[in-house]
């Protein structure tokens, strides 16, 4: 079972990889910086692209449809723009929490897109 790269999943992994890399430098950064925030905007954008594209990126059983993993994008979503509420309005801690549960999301997501049998394994290995 193999796949081609569409541009949806074209578009989608360019904005993940440096998504993956940003939000970990962001974890290890000082917050609060210009530096923090413009890669906190980076990220947001990254993320925003991802999610967004993941709605034309469609499985081989789905029959062209949505699935419960577009779920995970609608979530996604949320997350960022709660995040930026949040944040804008001072409440860090929040702000905190939305944007590393999102993360955490992202590594999820990703372990699962590797997993044998899923297309980024294949296309990789």
């Amino acid at each position: 079972m193999t796949r081609e790269l569409t541009l949806a999943s074209a578009l989608h992994l360019a904005a993940v990889l440096p998504a993956v890399l940003i939000g970990v430098a962001q974890l290890l950064m000082p917050k609060g910086t210009r530096t923090h925030k413009a890669f906190g905007w980076a990220w947001v954008a990254a993320m925003g692209l991802a999610a967004v594209s993941s709605f034309w990126i469609f499985g081989i059983n789905s029959g062209g449809r949505f699935s419960v993993i577009h779920l995970l994008s609608v979530f996604v979503l949320f997350n960022l723009a709660a995040a930026i509420w949040f944040i804008r309005r001072g409440n860090v801690g929040a702000h905190r929490k939305f944007m590393i549960g999102t993360l955490l999301g992202l590594f999820g997501a990703g372990a699962g897109a590797l997993a044998p049998g899923r297309f980024l394994h294949q296309l990789l290995f």
